[in-house]
């Protein structure tokens, strides 16, 4: 596509790789700043008009109205109402699958920091998007070239 990629343990602070490297799950304040990073990101490509992929597992829906909104999503506890123009449109891409598919892939993985014992409370915090979020939900039973596209028919 020509997009800007950005993978989001690139921008994990140390404290939290170090956390994750000991085989502890982050929690929502370890995540919430690297979060508000993540937005700015996002916030500097938009304003340049620039599109952008983030791979980023955004569990909760409070972590991605963070992407959306930034710390603003934090101090305003009140859900998004129809109609409202977020600070920033993002289509996010549920990767769904058995917890036995992923930890095989993340085995696979050469990662520094994100241990597969892990995985089990990233299955436990999760949140899968729902209406009125912007998301598609993709399966990873799929062939990678099938998920590919997927993600590409429902962006273009």
């Amino acid at each position: 596509l020509g997009w800007k990629f950005y993978d989001a343990d690139d921008y994990h602070p140390l404290a939290n790789k170090k956390k994750m490297a000991e085989g502890i799950p982050l929690n929502d304040e370890d995540r919430i700043p690297w979060l508000c990073t993540l937005h700015d990101i996002l916030r500097r490509e938009d304003t340049s008009r620039q599109d952008a992929i983030l791979a980023c597992s955004a569990l909760k829906k409070m972590y991605r109205r963070v992407l959306i909104s930034g710390a603003s999503a934090i101090e305003s506890k009140q859900p998004e109402q129809p109609g409202e123009n977020p600070a920033l449109k993002i289509l996010f891409v549920h990767l769904d699958g058995p917890m036995d598919i992923i930890a095989g892939r993340l085995e696979k993985r050469t990662h520094e920091f994100m241990r597969p014992e892990l995985l089990k409370s990233q299955f436990d915090t999760l949140e899968p998007p729902s209406a009125p979020e912007n998301f598609i939900t993709v399966s990873l039973e799929k062939s990678l070239p099938e998920i590919v596209l997927e993600i590409e028919s429902t962006i273009l």
